[in-house]
């Protein structure tokens, strides 16, 4: 299903006529302020720490008169003329074993990782299409926090700690460089209701991650060309942090479904980055989410819930859930 997905919209993407890419939306100066919480615990099975436990996320997105000239100028060698914005954000990452409750931790489980970034993006918009280019530079291991935020909020909360943490990662200096292209393709409307679809390729290289994902969300709703997606920490499936509402409110329900092609995983692969702890990892991994987002005084809120196929040879508990919730305000 999830290649027939990809195949799919990558076939739509790379159809799309040359004079697509020349429209331009109006200019935005607005600011915008984004606030993103990933966490397993928000998942139809057992309340868990495991796997992918939590991602935070606080991103800043310039408006498009606020583009340096270096900047503006590697943008438009790269797309052509669009609407640019540059963007700064911080994220953390937590990721766990299934099994938490045993120190040190199962060799043959995940392990256990914080991971800890500063990005940088520039933004190129079009009427139809959103291209990304992001470079991410940080740290994996216990300069993360990881271990401190977790076992901090557990006692915070009156949980147990996750005791496996000293078998965690060591620090290792983590990079990537990041690109991605989106296209909003409009498919019927129905009275006041429109629909389109979102395809989207990305190719991420670096020592944190290799890889090459190809993904399509359907929308339904009013005001769609407000923006091109809900937010996701990277890796997920992200329609970026931008937005612009066309309407006084706007709002969509969507699905969708990614592939990802994983040459190498930092986080599971043991090599000549890295020692220690390690498992062997699924080179395809797939994705299903669905959700909404709603634009109205400014603001956008966004929510999707993900299901995950197995990242690693062994992994047991079926698809991983977690759910994505993110509040972007426009100043």
């Amino acid at each position: 299903m999830f290649r027939r997905t990809c195949l799919a919209s990558l076939a739509a993407a790379v159809s799309l006529p040359a004079s697509v890419a020349l429209a331009q939306p109006k200019p935005d100066t607005a600011n915008i302020w984004t606030l993103q919480d990933e966490n397993a615990s928000i998942s139809a099975g057992r309340v868990t720490d495991r796997l992918y436990t939590n991602g935070l996320k606080l991103g800043w997105m310039s408006g498009t008169d606020q583009v340096p000239d270096f900047a503006a100028r590697l943008g438009r060698s790269l797309w052509g003329e669009g609407q640019q914005r540059v963007g700064i954000a911080l994220t953390q990452q937590i990721y766990t074993p299934i099994d938490t409750s045993i120190s040190p931790a199962d060799p043959y489980d995940r392990p256990y990782a914080g991971v800890l970034l500063g990005h940088f993006s520039l933004l190129s918009d079009t009427d139809d299409s959103r291209s990304v280019l992001t470079v991410s530079l940080g740290v994996v291991g216990p300069a993360s926090g990881g271990e401190a935020l977790q076992n901090g909020f557990h006692d915070l909360i009156g949980q147990s700690k996750n005791r496996g943490w000293g078998s965690q990662i060591d620090n290792t200096f983590a990079f990537e460089v990041l690109h991605e292209r989106t296209w909003r393709l409009p498919i019927a409307q129905f009275g006041a209701l429109e629909t389109d679809a979102l395809p989207a390729l990305t190719v991420g290289v670096g020592n944190l991650r290799d890889y090459a994902q190809v993904g399509v969300s359907f929308r339904l709703g009013q005001g769609l060309d407000s923006d091109f997606g809900v937010p996701r920490v990277r890796p997920g499936l992200s329609g970026g942090d931008a937005f612009t509402p066309t309407r006084p409110f706007a709002w969509y329900v969507f699905a969708g479904a990614n592939g990802q092609a994983v040459a190498y995983d930092l986080l599971l692969t043991q090599s000549i980055f890295r020692g220690g702890p390690h498992v062997s990892p699924v080179w395809d991994v797939g994705e299903m989410q669905a959700g909404f987002a709603v634009m109205a005084y400014g603001m956008r809120l966004t929510f999707a819930y993900v299901a995950q196929t197995q990242e690693f040879h062994g992994q047991s508990g079926g698809l991983h859930q977690f759910g994505s919730a993110a509040l972007s305000v426009r100043f």
